[in-house]
């Protein structure tokens, strides 16, 4: 175990300290003909060079679950300086962790990471910090310095099996999510683990186990401490998971969800109002969750992140302003866009790091919506508002408003007549160039010779 390599190559071993558990592959499902080419290529040059290379993280889990991995991750003993010399076409990126990253044709980029001990984040007191040339580790360290149990897998191909020194593939076939190691210590060194705990439970269904669950709600206000733009990034992952409802109620059972949108905080302790506004938001991932599957299916663009933000926030802005339910117009609906503003800057704009111009967008998705919620008749609106700027995104807005308050569901056709829309916008029209019989100076051709000089 912990060996790689042909018959004809020097084999290096690589330390593994720690008890494994060594699955053989008549007792897993991972063949290597289910692993990407481009990765196969990645594991073969490297045990051909005599080092280690393993499959790990999500991809293995994926594999075990009989589902397609994202991305196919890769972790090896080989330093960066020697993966450079072994794959050309690469690149390093990070400062203390240096990434390998292997590009292959159409984009398409493999990340491989040199296995790693665990982190001066999860070690105890100033002293154990680790120094510069002390990151790297064995597979046991690698192991342990992961999130969860289900993504501390390692899969070689050279025996085809899984090593696993965390009981991860016992939680698979359980399905229980379990962070490694003491989860009060890992959550409070690093808080953002507890939405990837949430975010594999509500992708797969799977039960997070009682003493996770328990040091989640206890330190869910931890996340605050977080960079807001780290956190913005990982509340997208899961609005464009497919599980995003599973993910909202996950994320209100535990006090997530507050701590990343606190202006709710309010609402939700208010007892005439918590369990209706609770139900709206249910809808509104549900509905998130249905119009993205049926764009991924269909091959079209999902919407951008400002749009969802916005559908996230319909409830507080009826429940704040009473947006939708009171007709306003002109000054009235301009000063009210103002006031949205104003708590959406010093709320979720600084919590989340959300750029000016998307807040700017958000704003307009809402405060429009009212407009044409109120100029609706007969199933149509007026010309005049079909003629200002903001219809054409905002009416798409309105459809999802319908389906969010049980009316119509949002169509394919309205989702593909959007998108065809948005690349008329965006098309560029090709560059004229002018053509005259002036032939440059340069020309052989041009009478008086090349630049001036006779021939």
């Amino acid at each position: 175990m912990g060996t790689s390599g042909n018959k004809n190559t020097p084999i290096r071993q690589i330390s593994t300290t720690g008890k494994a558990t060594i699955i053989p592959g008549d007792n897993h499902p991972i063949t290597p003909d289910m692993i990407d080419r481009d990765a196969l290529f990645i594991l073969k040059k490297l045990n051909s060079a005599g080092f280690a290379g393993y499959l790990v993280g999500g991809g293995v889990r994926d594999l075990y679950l009989g589902k397609k991995p994202k991305d196919f991750d890769i972790s090896t003993d080989a330093r960066p300086g020697q993966l450079r010399k072994l794959f050309p076409n690469s690149s390093t990126i990070g400062r203390r962790f240096r990434l390998v990253r292997v590009f292959f044709r159409g984009g398409k980029i493999i990340e491989v990471s040199t296995l790693r001990s665990l982190s001066e984040h999860d070690l105890d007191g100033p002293e154990q910090i680790l120094a510069p040339n002390n990151t790297f580790g064995t597979l046991s360290e690698d192991a342990q310095r992961r999130d969860l149990t289900i993504n501390s897998l390692f899969y070689e191909i050279e025996h085809n099996t899984i090593i696993d020194y965390v009981d991860g593939v016992k939680d698979l076939q359980n399905s229980i999510v379990r962070m490694v190691g003491i989860p009060e210590k890992r959550i409070i060194r690093d808080p953002v683990r507890t939405m990837r705990a949430i975010r594999h439970s509500a992708r797969n269904g799977f039960t997070i186990e009682k003493k996770t669950w328990k040091a989640i709600c206890s330190f869910s206000d931890k996340l605050a401490l977080c960079p807001p733009s780290r956190l913005r990034d990982e509340i997208l992952k899961d609005i464009y998971s497919g599980a995003a409802c599973p993910w909202y109620e996950l994320a209100v059972d535990s006090g997530i969800f507050l701590t990343l949108f606190p202006l709710y905080r309010p609402l939700f302790h208010d007892k005439g109002r918590a369990e209706q506004i609770k139900k709206q938001l249910f809808q509104i991932f549900k509905t998130i969750d249905r119009t993205n599957n049926l764009a991924t299916e269909n091959s079209i663009h999902r919407q951008p992140d400002f749009f969802f933000f916005s559908l996230i926030l319909i409830p507080w802005a009826e429940s704040q302003f009473q947006l939708f339910s009171t007709f306003r117009k002109g000054s009235q609906l301009f000063q009210v866009s103002k006031k949205i503003r104003a708590e959406l800057d010093q709320t979720i704009g600084i919590n989340l790091n959300l750029r000016r111009s998307l807040r700017q967008e958000i704003v307009t998705l809402l405060t429009n919506l009212s407009s044409l919620i109120h100029h609706r008749k007969n199933d149509n609106w007026p010309n005049w508002l079909k003629k200002k700027s903001y219809f054409k995104r905002c009416s798409l807005f309105y459809y999802f408003y319908q389906e969010i308050t049980g009316n119509q569901p949002v169509q394919l056709h309205q989702l593909h007549f959007h998108e065809t829309n948005q690349r008329k916008k965006k098309a560029v029209k090709p560059k004229q160039v002018r053509t005259s019989n002036i032939k440059p100076a340069f020309s052989p051709h041009t009478r008086g010779g090349i630049f001036g000089f006779k021939k």
